[in-house]
């Protein structure tokens, strides 16, 4: 795989699916409907996901490809795949609420390796480079030249007064009483992969979900955050969250700053 190329391409398309899915989302209405799994969709999904797919395809044709809204297609099998939600959030879509984003990332041998997160209605970009470090791009956003970049690290965390992010769409009481083990100086709630990413800029520390995820969710958010020297655990034993799982189906897991001192569920 050409890292450089990658970047290049995944960037490119994240902007282009972006600006696609903003045009849907300041229109007077759009169509919502209604997945086999209860889940919605819109037909910015569906435009986003055909585009980044297409753009994928022609530029890594011998790369296997998950997403989101072809999950019937999938090669379980690959050992190194890209995989795609092209509107993780949709459910801040539906309300206009701003905290969704484009996701796309590489993942080898169980790792995401690479990944963008471009969250067009809140104007923030974060990616990995060629090498595999964490920056976020400054806007107005191009889709040719780039922008101004900076590195982002996790922070050091102060375990009495731990930076805590959780869901905004999918808080519950579980995810609370988990919380309530640590000593928290102050929480902030967040939709989409968009978590992973305040965790990897030192806006937070501590990131736990106890609920439903797919890969395509996670994969992108988790290779920012690996880039930026963080770790993503099962909930379960705080062993690494792994890809390529049969299914695509996550366990419960913690995204976190190294320091952290993580609690047992």
């Amino acid at each position: 795989m050409n890292y450089s190329e990658l970047t290049t391409v995944m960037r490119r398309l994240a902007l282009e699916a972006g600006e696609k899915i903003m045009e849907i989302y300041n229109s007077d209405d759009f169509e919502v409907m209604v997945k086999s799994d209860d889940s919605p969709v819109t037909v910015a999904d569906q435009a986003a996901d055909a585009l980044i797919s297409d753009g994928l395809r022609a530029a890594f044709p011998d790369t296997a490809l998950v997403t989101e809204e072809q999950a019937d297609s999938h090669d379980v099998t690959a050992k190194t795949f890209l995989i795609v939600d092209p509107l993780d959030g949709t459910k801040e879509f539906i309300k206009r609420r701003g905290d969704f984003t484009v996701n796309i990332a590489l993942v080898e041998d169980g790792v995401p390796t690479r990944g963008v997160v471009y969250a067009p209605a809140k104007g923030r970009m974060f990616y990995t480079d060629s090498v595999g470090n964490s920056v976020e791009e400054a806007g107005p956003f191009d889709l040719e030249t780039r922008g101004e970049t900076k590195p982002i690290k996790v922070t050091a965390p102060k375990n009495d007064s731990l930076m805590v992010v959780a869901s905004k769409s999918h808080r519950d009481q579980a995810t609370d009483d988990y919380i309530a083990k640590y000593d928290v100086k102050d929480m902030t709630s967040a939709g989409s992969s968009l978590k992973f990413c305040l965790v990897a800029t030192g806006e937070a520390d501590l990131y736990p979900r106890l609920g439903r995820t797919m890969e395509w969710d996670t994969a992108a958010g988790h290779a920012v955050l690996n880039g930026a020297g963080g770790r993503v655990v099962r909930f379960d034993d705080h062993t690494a969250l792994a890809y390529g799982k049969e299914g695509f189906a996550n366990p419960f897991f913690i995204a976190y700053a190294p320091g952290v001192d993580l609690k047992e569920g």
